[in-house]
């Protein structure tokens, strides 16, 4: 079993920045794919940014340049920090692991089993 915590999001003027954290705790978390979703409501969730225990790393485009995952496998935790932040990327944000099941950790929500709670992201003036 493996749990998730995330905290860090916030309110935020538009080209602010903001750390978001995932607590990962269980048996062999170093081994699971980690990634980060975004969801507002009315809307599908999105895949943000995904990392494997190899340290490969995806993003979705929407994010690159501004988001950046990073993985501490020693701490279990992974942050991701968003700089340049718009309106357009106001949304609970949510954890996830799951067990690799293809060579690259993506983030598609049907590879992962587990969730955090989410943590609420605001960007406005």
């Amino acid at each position: 079993q493996v749990q998730l915590v995330e905290s860090g999001g916030g309110s935020v003027q538009p080209g602010g920045s903001l750390t978001l954290s995932c607590a990962v705790s269980g048996s062999n978390t170093d081994t699971y794919c980690i990634a980060w979703f975004r969801q507002v409501p009315g809307k599908e969730r999105e895949g943000v940014a995904a990392t494997g225990p190899d340290g490969f790393t995806s993003y979705t485009d929407s994010i690159k340049g501004r988001f950046t995952l990073s993985r501490d496998n020693r701490q279990d935790i992974v942050d991701l920090q968003m700089n340049s932040l718009k309106p357009e990327d106001t949304a609970l944000y949510t954890c996830a692991a799951g067990a690799p099941r293809g060579r690259w950790c993506l983030a598609d929500h049907r590879q992962y089993d587990y969730w955090g709670q989410g943590t609420q992201v605001t960007v406005s003036s």
